[in-house]
C-alpha cells in the first residue's frame, strides 16, 4: 500500500519538470545552432531587409541601388576586415578613419604633382602610408603597452590634425585624377564593379590567412587566452604589432580606393567611419571580447548596415535613425554573445560535474 500510494507523485509532479527540461534543452539547442551559424542568421536578416524594403518600395530593387551598395560596402568591408584582426586579439583600432583620410589626400596630391603616375603606384603609395600609420599604433600598443583604446584614439586625432594642417582648407577634385584611376570605381567586369572585385579578392585572401595559416590562427589563440598563448610559445607582442600594421595597411589602401570612388577629398574625408566599421564588425559576429569572429561574418555585417542605409533613403526615413539602428544592432549582438558565453560556461560546468561524479 505504501509503495502504491507514492506512485502518483512522481508521475504527476515529474511531468512539468520533464516539460521544463525539454523546453530548456530545445532553447539550448537553438542557441547552439545560432552560435554555429551566425553568418546564416545575418544572411537571413539581410534577405528580410531587402525583401521588406522591396515590397514597400519596388524601385529599391534595381541595378543602380545594387551597384551603389557594392561600391559603398566594398570600402567599409575592407576596413571591417582589418578591424576584425585587431578585435580578435581583444584590441581596437579607432584610427582607421583618419588613416583613410590622410591616405586619400596624399594619393590625390601625388596625382596633382605626377598626373601620369601608374595606378599600381598610387595604390602602393596608399598602402605604404597605411603601413606607417599602423606601425605607429603597433609601437604604442605592443611595445609601449598603451591600451589600444587610448593609443588609437590619440592617433585618430593626431592623424586627423596632421591632415587638417596639410590640407589647410584645400581639396583634391576628380578632374585631377586620370581616367585609369577613376575606372577602379566606374569600371565593371561582367556587370560587377571593379572596386567590388578588388575587395572580394582581398577579403578572400584575409579569410584564408586567418583560417589556414598559423599566424592567422594565433590571433584567435591570443584573443581566447593571452597568457595561455604566451605559454604555448606564441610571440604575443609581435603578433599584436602585426595585427595593427595589417589594419593600418588596409586602411591606407582603402584611402586610395576612397579617392577613386568619390573623386573629391578634403581634410574631413572618412570622418567618423571608424564607428561604422566597429559596428559592422560587432554586428557581423566578431566578439568584442576577442577570440571569435570571421571575415565572412564581418563582411555580412558591413553589408547589412550598408543595405539599411540605402533602404532608409528609399523609404524616406530620417538619416538620424541609421545611427539608432546601428546602436540597437550592436546591443543585440553583444547581448547574444553574452548569452552564448554563459550558455557555453554552464554546459562546461555540467560536463565537469558529471565527470567528477563518474570518478
Amino acid at each position: 500500500m505504501m509503495g502504491h500510494s507514492t506512485s502518483p507523485h512522481p508521475l504527476h509532479g515529474g511531468e512539468p519538470q520533464v516539460q521544463r527540461r525539454g523546453a530548456l534543452a530545445l532553447a539550448q539547442a537553438f542557441v547552439q545552432t545560432l552560435a554555429k551559424s551566425r553568418e546564416t542568421t545575418l544572411f537571413v536578416v539581410l534577405l528580410i531587409i531587402v525583401g521588406g524594403t522591396g515590397l514597400a518600395r519596388p524601385e529599391f530593387l534595381n541595378l543602380q541601388n545594387l551597384r551603389d551598395v557594392l561600391l559603398n560596402v566594398s570600402i567599409v568591408s575592407l576596413l571591417t576586415a582589418g578591424m576584425t584582426i585587431v578585435i580578435l586579439m581583444r584590441h581596437i583600432d579607432l584610427s582607421v578613419g583618419s588613416t583613410v583620410g590622410i591616405s586619400a589626400y596624399a594619393v590625390g596630391s601625388l596625382y596633382v604633382a605626377f598626373p601620369h603616375m601608374p595606378v599600381i603606384v598610387a595604390l602602393a603609395a596608399g598602402l605604404g602610408i597605411g603601413v606607417v600609420a599602423g606601425s605607429i599604433n603597433a609601437l604604442l600598443v605592443a611595445v609601449g603597452r598603451v591600451p589600444s583604446l587610448v593609443a588609437t584614439l590619440s592617433t585618430l586625432y593626431i592623424f586627423r590634425g596632421a591632415d587638417y594642417a596639410w590640407v589647410h582648407g584645400g581639396q583634391i577634385n576628380a578632374t585631377s585624377l586620370p581616367d585609369a584611376f577613376s575606372r577602379l570605381a566606374t569600371g565593371t567586369v561582367l556587370g560587377v564593379p571593379v572596386l567590388a572585385l578588388i575587395a572580394l579578392v582581398l577579403l578572400a585572401a584575409l579569410s584564408v590567412y586567418l583560417k589556414q595559416f598559423r599566424p592567422g590562427r594565433e590571433y584567435y589563440a591570443i584573443g581566447s587566452n593571452p597568457e595561455a598563448a604566451r605559454l604555448a610559445g606564441i610571440h604575443v607582442e609581435r603578433r599584436v604589432a602585426m595585427g595593427f600594421v595589417i589594419s593600418g595597411a588596409i586602411a591606407g589602401l582603402a584611402g586610395a580606393l576612397w579617392l577613386a570612388r568619390f573623386g573629391t577629398v578634403d581634410a574631413s574625408t572618412a570622418k567618423g567611419i571608424e564607428l561604422q566599421v566597429v559596428a559592422a564588425a560587432v554586428v557581423g559576429s566578431v566578439a568584442i571580447t576577442g577570440g571569435v569572429g570571421t571575415i565572412l561574418g564581418a563582411t555580412l555585417g558591413a553589408l547589412v548596415l550598408g543595405v539599411i542605409s540605402i533602404a532608409l533613403v528609399v523609404l524616406h526615413v530620417s538619416p538620424f535613425w541609421e545611427q539608432a539602428i546601428q546602436g540597437a544592432l550592436i546591443v543585440a549582438a553583444i547581448a547574444a554573445d553574452t548569452l552564448l558565453a554563459r550558455s557555453v560556461a554552464k554546459r562546461m560546468m555540467r560536463k565537469r560535474a558529471h565527470g567528477q561524479a563518474g570518478v
